[in-house]
């Protein structure tokens, strides 16, 4: 999630930014390539390229930082791919208004766009993070040769481990609630035009 942030966030600005230029069309390349390449793809020619013929990183296995790096790239890409274009609100009538108030740039991206595009990237995030937590990583931590939890999972439905299938299930079943219940805590506090009415629900 962290690489996913750290690759979005930048291109998601700077495509809403240059709309239309070189950088727009190459954001939407890249984001076209992540979403339609599999993982577990990507995460053969990261190994192939960066492990063995250029030696940069390990080709598998648990260590330190330097062996969770490919296995970050292979999940992230295709995630940052969809973030980056979330994120893309500088055409809106909002942004409009305030630059014809005549706020500096900064100031409408970060006060006005960011935070308005961070309501979507929000929610997406929040089934993401289940997503990667679960058996959905599970072909990227066997190509890795990582001891994931989707793995450990898959693992223990082929022996017919039911305590620990019934252990994973109730885990993440929590870890799903949590998540949504940050989620939704959040939008108050990105939105302030999102209060709890007194029946139960949003109110706008």
């Amino acid at each position: 999630m962290f690489f996913m942030l750290l690759l979005a966030v930048p291109a998601g600005i700077c495509a809403a930014l240059y709309r239309n230029a070189w950088i727009d069309h190459l954001s939407r390349l890249v984001a076209l390539l992540g979403a339609s390449m599999p993982a577990f793809w990507l995460g053969l020619l990261l190994i192939y390229t960066l492990a063995v013929k250029m030696h940069l990183f390990p080709v598998m296995g648990r260590g330190g930082w330097e062996h969770l790096v490919l296995p970050s790239v292979a999940l992230g890409f295709g995630l940052a791919a969809t973030y980056a274009r979330l994120l893309d609100v500088l055409g809106q009538d909002f942004i409009r208004v305030a630059r014809a108030k005549g706020l500096q740039e900064k100031l409408v991206i970060s006060r006005h766009a960011l935070k308005n595009a961070l309501l979507p990237v929000v929610t997406v995030f929040g089934m993401s993070f289940g997503h990667l937590l679960g058996v959905g990583t599970v072909i990227v931590e066997t190509i890795f040769a990582w001891p994931g939890v989707g793995k450990f999972c898959v693992d223990s439905i082929f022996n017919r481990d039911y305590p620990v299938i019934q252990g994973y299930v109730l885990l993440m079943a929590l870890v799903f609630v949590l998540v949504n219940l940050m989620v939704d805590i959040s939008y108050v506090f990105l939105d302030p035009r999102i209060r709890l009415g007194k029946g139960g629900r949003y109110e706008r």
